[in-house]
């Protein structure tokens, strides 16, 4: 009688981890749902007012004469927020329209090294905190046998993972100085691809809705 109540009492407790297993694993995938609705929300926004302004000659003026900063600002304080997607990519995007795109991919060179510190310092500090810990690992591992290619290969290509490759090099004690000129070449590349994407997709819409 003892060991039914006992068995009965350990199903249950598994009734309940599983419930909040569940209960969990739905709130994760809300919360992301969410977030990327906002990032959505953001681009179509951006290129609702990127279109604005080309009908509204007038402004373009003080879009060229802030714009380099806006975007150096927002890419920095993008790249800086670990682990969380924020929606940079669409900024880019809609001022490689605007503005020249060469300098526009330049600019995301400069500023998301700066603000990807911020993984560089939670590696090195050991304070990072992370779910997927078996692939930080295998990151870990690829940072000491390539680390020039890991580094190249994750800031050339649009990806939220590379906060824990930035977090492996820190914890490697990788050079800052080689951490931050792998990262220009690669942000630069990417940024200037993602800058002429927008110049060349929002310039055939604009021809579009002009006729």
């Amino acid at each position: 009688m003892n060991r039914k109540v006992t068995n009965g009492g350990e199903e249950q407790q598994q009734v309940v981890n599983l419930t909040s297993e569940e209960g969990a694993k739905r709130a994760k995938r809300f919360s992301w749902t969410r977030l990327h609705s906002i990032g959505l929300s953001l681009a179509i926004a951006i290129l609702v007012f990127s279109v604005a302004i080309f009908f509204m000659g007038g402004l373009l003026g003080d879009v060229e004469a802030y714009g380099y900063l806006g975007i150096f600002l927002i890419c920095v304080i993008a790249s800086a927020v670990i682990i969380v997607p924020v929606p940079a990519i669409a900024v880019v995007f809609v001022m490689g329209a605007i503005l020249n795109p060469w300098l526009v991919g330049l600019m995301v060179g400069l500023a998301e090294p700066i603000g990807e510190l911020t993984a560089y310092m939670a590696g090195y500090g050991g304070r990072v905190a992370m779910e997927n810990r078996r692939f930080y690992a295998r990151l870990v591992n690829w940072m000491k046998r390539r680390g020039v290619l890991v580094l190249l290969c994750f800031s050339a290509v649009p990806n939220p993972l590379f906060d824990l490759a930035g977090a492996a090099a820190g914890a490697l004690r990788y050079p800052l100085w080689k951490y931050l000129l792998i990262l220009f070449f690669g942000k630069t590349a990417k940024g200037m691809v993602v800058a002429f994407a927008g110049f060349w997709t929002l310039r055939l819409l604009l021809q579009f809705l002009v006729g």
